[in-house]
């Protein structure tokens, strides 16, 4: 029986107005004009760290500011976590059409917003396994939590996302990827490895049957 595996933002959810919203609330609070949404949805992909790091580099925000902005924001997350975030097309189908098969999660977002937002959409019950960006002391692209989830949901498992930090923790985890071609992603399709791509989720059930 395969197992499947899932990136979160930006495969099975576009959190991209909640992010942006929560980036801009923290800006305005220590009185810094807000960020564009195209620039806030280019920095998501490498959990609250790296966003917090990239929103301090494009602001000119003193560097000491960091821990707390990270903070910060994850507390929002937890109290706010899907006011804007809705699932992509189809893929609340997908999930059903999956179900008999064990499903997880692999997500840079930290564990307690992502339990949260799970709980926002109904979708608590879905996943035997979560390996969020707090699970171990590294994220994605570190092979490790990957490595983690397949070990945890029993090995045999192919790996859903959209971006090229997916791509490149799929490589170094050894474990297929399926492409989601309309989420984060900057790069060109062709310049990401993976074992199969689709643009909606109507044809991703599909792909994992074939292997």
């Amino acid at each position: 029986m395969r197992a499947v595996l899932f990136d979160l933002d930006g495969t099975l959810v576009d959190s991209a107005p909640d992010i942006h919203a929560g980036v801009n609330a923290i800006l305005a609070d220590e009185g810094v004009a807000p960020l564009p949404f195209a620039t806030v949805r280019g920095f998501i992909g490498g959990g609250v760290p790296v966003l917090m790091s990239r929103v301090i580099a494009a602001t000119g925000m003193d560097a000491a500011l960091h821990a707390a902005m990270c903070a910060r924001f994850v507390e929002r997350y937890e109290h706010d976590p899907g006011g804007l975030t809705r699932p992509y097309d189809g893929v609340e189908a997908a999930l059903d059409a999956l179900s008999s098969l064990p499903l997880g999660l692999c997500t840079n977002k930290p564990e307690g917003p992502t339990r949260t937002l799970l709980a926002h959409l109904g979708w608590s019950a879905r996943f035997s396994v979560i390996v969020g960006g707090d699970t171990l002391p590294v994220r994605k692209p570190d092979p490790a939590p990957l490595v983690e989830a397949v070990r945890r949901i029993g090995g045999g498992a192919v790996f859903v996302g959209d971006s090229e930090v997916d791509a490149a923790t799929a490589v170094a985890a050894g474990v297929p990827l399926l492409l989601f071609t309309q989420g984060y992603r900057s790069a060109a399709v062709a310049q990401l490895p993976h074992h199969a791509a689709f643009d909606h989720w109507d044809a991703m059930p599909a792909l994992v049957r074939a292997g």
